[in-house]
């Protein structure tokens, strides 16, 4: 059997998707999707940033990011404020929400337990060493 890294990949890409899913129903209450999750638990985790610094840290494109705060200021979620160079913007959690950000981060983290829950923690730790090296490779 041909065991080549596109199989691999494939794998890889079909777990995520079915991960990405599961987390989807988890938010759904909260009215959010994963890649919207995925930008407050950067600032939950980071603090107040600019956008460029989310995009970069994300690794995704800036107008897929522009698109995702907008809908999350729209919602309540976040605050856009001016930074320090007139077209910065500083993005931060809204006062009023940060709680329930608090409360997904948990909800989050419960999920990644149950998950994880058939690994060893020898296992964890090898699955986390090898998703940090997947994609390095200049």
């Amino acid at each position: 059997m041909d065991c080549s890294n596109h199989h691999l990949l494939h794998l890889l890409n079909q777990q995520v998707r079915i991960l990405n899913k599961q987390i989807n129903d988890k938010l759904k209450d909260f009215g959010l999707y994963t890649s919207q999750w995925s930008v407050l638990y950067c600032l939950y985790k980071n603090g107040p940033m600019t956008q460029t610094a989310i995009w970069q840290y994300l690794n995704v494109e800036a107008p897929t990011v522009t698109r995702t705060l907008t809908r999350l200021e729209e919602k309540g979620w976040i605050t856009r404020k001016p930074g320090v160079d007139r077209r910065a913007r500083i993005i931060q959690i809204n006062e009023s929400s940060f709680d329930q950000v608090a409360d997904l981060a948990d909800i989050i983290r419960t999920y990644e337990d149950e998950e994880l829950l058939g690994l060893t923690k020898e296992e964890e730790h090898q699955l986390r060493s090898l998703l940090n090296r997947l994609g390095t490779k200049e």
